[in-house]
C-alpha cells in the first residue's frame, strides 16, 4: 500500500475544508430561506401594492383543461369568491414540460385514480370538465411568476396546489383579513391521519413505504408511516430507492425551491422540524443507503432512516462526512464499526433497483409512496389518510 505524500495530505485537507464550508453555507442559506420571519417579510412586501392602492385582492388560477387536479381545483373558485373578498383570475395553461413532470403519462394515469379519491373526500364532482369563458393563455405568466404545474392558485408571491394545498391559501386569506365570515369552516380542509380505527386491525398485513434519502416529503412522512403501521399492527417495510435526479430524472431549480417551501409549511402544520438542510444528493445518499440496507437487516431500519432524514432536513448534518454519518448511525442504535462495514458493501444497489422497478410497476415513480399489501399504490405524504382507510378496512 502506498502512503500519502505531502501533496496528497494537502488535497485531502483542502477537500475536507471545502466540504465543511459548503455544509456550513447550506445550513445558513436553507435556514434563512425557510424561516417564518423571511416569509412574513415577503408577504408584507407583496401585499403593499394592494393595501396602498386600495385594490381588490386577486388570486390567479392556472387551469389545464383535462387535467384531473385542475378539474377539481376549478370547482373551488366559486366558493372561494363567495367566502373571501377576492377576485379569481383564471388562466389556461398547457401541461408541465418534461423537466417538471418527467413521467407525464404515469402522472396522467395516477391523477385519474387519485382525483376520484379527492373528490369523494371533499364532496366535489368527478369527472368534471371545467370551462373558463374568456380565460387567457397563462403559460407566460406562470413562467414569469416562477412555477411549472397546473391546477395552481397564486396569491401575492405564494403558490397553492389544487385541492391539497387550498387550505393554506384559505388560512393566508384569513390572516390577511379577507374572509367575510372568519367563523366559517374551511372550504377544503386538510385530510390527516386520525388513528381512530381499531388498534391491531391490520395485523399480519404489510405497509410498503417507498422512500428516498433526498426527498423532504419522505422526511415529513417518516414518523406518521411508523405510527400508522404500529397502531394498526401492520409490518412497515422500507423500500428505498435512489433519488430521481440520481436516476436520470431532472429536477429543475424552480421545482426544488417550491418543494422546499411547500415542505416547510406542511412541516409547520404537522409540528415537524424542517429547514436546516444539507442536501445529501450523490455520495452522501449512497453512503446512507448502504448503512440503511444493513440497518434493515438488523431490525433498525426505520430508526436509521428517521435519523438520516432528520439530520439532512432538520439539523443540517453532513452525511457525506464520517462524523455526520456516525452521528446518524449511532443515535439509531448502530455501532459505527458496523456502519463502516456496510459502506464497503454494494449489495444495496440491487435492492434499490428492484424497489424502483416495483414502484414503476405500480404506476408510480416518486416518493414517498405507499402500498398496503397488494393494493394499489399511492404517491405522496398527502395520501397517508388513504393508507389509513385501507388499513382500517383490511381484514387479517
Amino acid at each position: 500500500m502506498h502512503g500519502l505524500d505531502g501533496s496528497d495530505i494537502l488535497n485531502v485537507t483542502t477537500n475536507r475544508e471545502i466540504q465543511s464550508l459548503r455544509a456550513a453555507s447550506s445550513r445558513t442559506i436553507t435556514t434563512l430561506i425557510t424561516s417564518p420571519g423571511l416569509r412574513e417579510v415577503r408577504r408584507t412586501l407583496n401585499a403593499l401594492p394592494r393595501r396602498i392602492g386600495g385594490r381588490q385582492a386577486v388570486v390567479n388560477y392556472f387551469h389545464e383543461p383535462g387535467d384531473p387536479y385542475s378539474e377539481l381545483a376549478a370547482q373551488l373558485i366559486a366558493p372561494l369568491e363567495n367566502t373571501y373578498n377576492v377576485s379569481v383570475r383564471p388562466w389556461i395553461v398547457s401541461a408541465p414540460g418534461p423537466a417538471a413532470a418527467p413521467e407525464l403519462e404515469r402522472l396522467k394515469a395516477l391523477a385519474m385514480r387519485d382525483a376520484a379519491l379527492l373528490a369523494r373526500a371533499h364532496g366535489l364532482a368527478w369527472p368534471h370538465e371545467a370551462r373558463h369563458q374568456g380565460a387567457q393563455d397563462g403559460n407566460a405568466l406562470r413562467q414569469k411568476l416562477g412555477h411549472y404545474l397546473s391546477g395552481m392558485f397564486a396569491f401575492e408571491g405564494e403558490w397553492y396546489w389544487a385541492v391539497d394545498r387550498f387550505h393554506f391559501l384559505e388560512r393566508r386569506l384569513r390572516e390577511a383579513g379577507l374572509c367575510r365570515n372568519p367563523q366559517a369552516p374551511l372550504i377544503a380542509p386538510p385530510r390527516d391521519v386520525t388513528l381512530k380505527g381499531e388498534a391491531g386491525s391490520a395485523r399480519g398485513k404489510t405497509l410498503d413505504w417507498f422512500l428516498s434519502f433526498r426527498s423532504p416529503y419522505t422526511w415529513i412522512s417518516a414518523d406518521r408511516a411508523k405510527v400508522l403501521a404500529d397502531h394498526y399492527g401492520a409490518t412497515l417495510r422500507l423500500r428505498f430507492v435512489l433519488p430521481m435526479v440520481m436516476r436520470g430524472l431532472p429536477v429543475p431549480a424552480a421545482k426544488r425551491f417550491y418543494i422546499t417551501l411547500d415542505t416547510k409549511r406542511e412541516a409547520e402544520r404537522l409540528s415537524i422540524p424542517f429547514g436546516t438542510i444539507i442536501d445529501p444528493v450523490g455520495k452522501p445518499t449512497e453512503r446512507g443507503l448502504a448503512v440503511l440496507h444493513h440497518a434493515i437487516a438488523a431490525g433498525k431500519g426505520h430508526a436509521f432512516a428517521r435519523s438520516f432524514l432528520s439530520g439532512a432536513f432538520a439539523e443540517g448534518i453532513d452525511a457525506g462526512s464520517d462524523a455526520g454519518l456516525r452521528i446518524m448511525a449511532e443515535r439509531a442504535g448502530l455501532m459505527w464499526r458496523d456502519a463502516e462495514t456496510a459502506l464497503a458493501d454494494d449489495s444495496w444497489r440491487k435492492v434499490a433497483e428492484a424497489n424502483r422497478e416495483e414502484l414503476f410497476d405500480l404506476g408510480l415513480w416518486g416518493v414517498p409512496s405507499f402500498r398496503v399489501d397488494r393494493n394499489a399504490g399511492h404517491w405522496g405524504q398527502d395520501r397517508l389518510w388513504v393508507i389509513e382507510q385501507e388499513l382500517q378496512a383490511t381484514a387479517p
